[in-house]
């Protein structure tokens, strides 16, 4: 399945399904999740750690309220336990769990940031490639666009440059 790299703030893009960069508790704290939370305008953060915790990797499902989705997918591919760090593992289920969820859900649209590359302090080059694989990978049955997301502008210089790497094989 083929990708596009983004640069810009998840909690405004168009998608069927947004993807939320979630610790294991679903707690929705900053980054990622705290854009989330303020966009969503309603009880995102309560629907999802209702559903938690989730094992490393997993993932769950909430309305998205006001943001511009149907559906917030939480990837969990970080603990919150023990040190906090992403592994290459918990990206990879993580991602693979999200793509699995979105098809299951009907989702054309799928827009996910570097999972595991904030907080959880994995390499945000590696942790581009893992997912990109893990993207180009998966054949998809609904799912027909997904975005990679960066925040910051410098970041997604360092996407591009991973993107092409495995789009070239």
């Amino acid at each position: 399945m083929d990708f596009t790299i983004i640069q810009g703030d998840i909690a405004s893009e168009a998608a069927d399904c947004l993807v939320n960069a979630a610790g294991t508790s679903l707690a929705m704290g900053s980054g990622v999740a705290g854009a989330l939370r303020e966009g969503a305008n309603g009880p995102i953060n309560e629907q999802a750690m209702a559903q938690g915790p989730v094992p490393l990797g997993g993932v769950a499902v909430t309305d998205a309220f006001d943001l511009p989705a149907r559906w917030v997918i939480h990837a969990a591919a970080m603990p919150h336990y023990g040190d906090g760090r992403a592994t290459e593992d918990s990206i990879r289920d993580a991602v693979r769990n999200t793509l699995e969820k979105a098809d299951e859900l009907g989702c054309g649209s799928l827009v996910i940031p570097p999972l595991g590359c904030g907080v959880a302090g994995f390499d945000l080059a590696t942790g581009a490639r893992l997912i990109l694989e893990e993207i180009t990978a998966y054949r998809p049955r609904r799912l027909k666009q997904v975005r990679l997301i960066v925040y910051r502008p410098e970041d997604q210089q360092t996407v591009e440059t991973v993107a092409r790497q495995v789009r070239e094989g």
